[in-house]
């Protein structure tokens, strides 16, 4: 049954929105790279001194991987939450959660002042961080999606994914100027705190922005009906998970493989990168941040574009399209890096990450159409965040030990390979989903959706 019809947005509401959602976004991220980036650069000098240097990088990855294992946990409770209270309010909370945890690591004492303590003591705020950020995904595009209409969605929901290179060349940039600015001295005793207690103003303006919007009308919408319905038939609305577990099973194993070429490729292009450039490659710590940052700024423009593209052609085709293109360069890939060029090396990554964003890019409104209203937070949030825990989650973690192991790059590429089979099965199996009624409250799994337009949608 669909929920009652909502006005659509006005283009300049529709646009404050998207800042909405896309600054927040941006906030969380560069709080939850920044870490990755300090992982690989520094966190392994203070919190795991007298280590060899690369196993002193693999234990702070091991920090960092932390932070995904917590990422599920969000996704259940922000899901449940935000399909019972609305996305709004959670958004807001997952921001101050996030942002509080990244302020906290800045003022973090190190081994050198209080020994064992301090890797428990960033392992614990990795662990908050993880949280917030299981929660903030599905929130920022479901707000998005949920407002904007259905003929242009792939393009209004790729902008909150902008979100993550938005962040990465917020990070990467900022320790790129500190390292540029600094001695190698100044910025391990007190730089590298820096770009940590940024992240509490940032938090400031990201909720200044967030509090402005106007909830998401199709979830207004959804909750007013249920209201309505109150009794046995409205029981399942207390526990969206149950309701997602049993009708949607298979959307969410298809959301998990879809999620398995892209998490694993871009945190292999983007953190682990740090390591390989740096040691296999004795490239220099500032020419693998700006090869890093110059092609996060290619990735940002790019992800609106492969957005648009499947509203015309769907989001499969996008998608795929990707997973084959990550597949099929990790061997050029390190090739090139290899070469010791920063031209090189500014390819590799940047066509990496372009491919990246055609995977990236559909996500949001594939799997949020792949959910019905009021299960949908929890839905899109559990396929995406329990996927990380297997892709994203141990990927530099994987590349780093297959370094240490096999003094080789041809392990790591056919691990990001192996994941792009699985994602291109994954999504081989799924149903296109792009002409799905979002205001659809009790829908059947995505599966069985056919391509047919929906009424009122626009073309772009």
């Amino acid at each position: 049954m669909a929920a009652p019809a909502t006005a659509p947005p006005t283009p300049s509401s529709l646009k404050r929105i998207v800042a909405a959602s896309l600054i927040g976004t941006t906030i969380e991220w560069y709080d939850f790279f920044l870490y990755g980036s300090a992982a690989a650069l520094v966190f392994n000098k203070l919190f795991f001194p007298g280590s060899d240097p690369l196993v002193g990088t693999l234990l702070s990855f091991l920090t960092y991987a932390v932070g995904f294992a917590a990422r599920p946990i969000g996704a259940l409770v922000f899901g449940h939450y935000g399909d019972r209270l609305g996305r709004k309010k959670l958004l807001v909370l997952s921001l101050l959660v996030m942002g509080g945890a990244t302020f906290a690591i800045g003022l973090l004492p190190t081994h050198a002042t209080i020994g064992s303590a301090a890797p428990v003591l960033l392992t614990v705020l990795r662990l908050v961080q993880g949280f917030a950020l299981g929660g903030e995904w599905g929130g920022a595009v479901l707000l998005v999606s949920e407002h904007g209409d259905a003929g242009r969605r792939g393009f209004w929901a790729s902008w909150p994914q902008t979100g993550a290179p938005a962040g990465q060349l917020l990070a990467t940039g900022v320790l790129s100027a500190l390292t540029a600015l600094l001695s190698e001295s100044a910025f391990l005793a007190w730089g590298w705190r820096i770009p940590f207690l940024l992240s509490g103003v940032l938090v400031i303006v990201g909720l200044w922005i967030r509090l402005s919007v106007d909830e998401s009308p199709v979830f207004k919408a959804a909750l007013a009906q249920a209201e309505a319905r109150k009794g046995a038939e409205a029981r399942a609305d207390k526990m969206p998970i149950i309701a997602v577990l049993r009708h949607h099973w298979r959307d969410v194993l298809v959301a998990m493989g879809a999620r398995m070429a892209e998490n694993i490729s871009y945190y292999v292009i983007t953190a682990f990168i740090l390591v390989y450039a740096t040691t296999a490659a004795e490239l220099s710590k500032q020419t693998a941040l700006n090869a890093v940052l110059i092609a996060s700024a290619v990735h940002f423009a790019v992800i609106p574009a492969w957005g648009a593209l499947s509203d015309q052609v769907g989001r499969r085709p996008v998608y795929l399209l990707g997973a084959i293109g990550v597949g099929l360069w990790m061997f050029p890939f390190f090739m090139l890096i290899d070469t010791k060029s920063f031209g090189n090396l500014l390819l590799a990554v940047t066509v990496g990450l372009v491919f990246h964003g055609a995977m990236y890019a559909p996500q949001a409104a594939f799997f949020s159409e792949m959910f019905a209203t009021r299960m949908r937070y929890s839905g899109a949030s559990i396929g995406a965040q329990f996927a990380s825990v297997a892709a994203g989650a141990p990927a530099p973690l994987i590349a780093t030990a297959l370094l240490v192991d096999y003094g080789s790059s041809t392990p790591i590429a056919l691990h990001v390979i192996a994941a792009t089979l699985i994602t291109i099965v994954a999504v081989a199996c799924a149903k296109e989903t792009r002409n799905r009624d979002l205001g659809d409250i009790e829908a059947g799994p995505a599966q069985g959706i056919s391509d047919a337009p929906v009424a009122g949608a626009r073309s772009v």
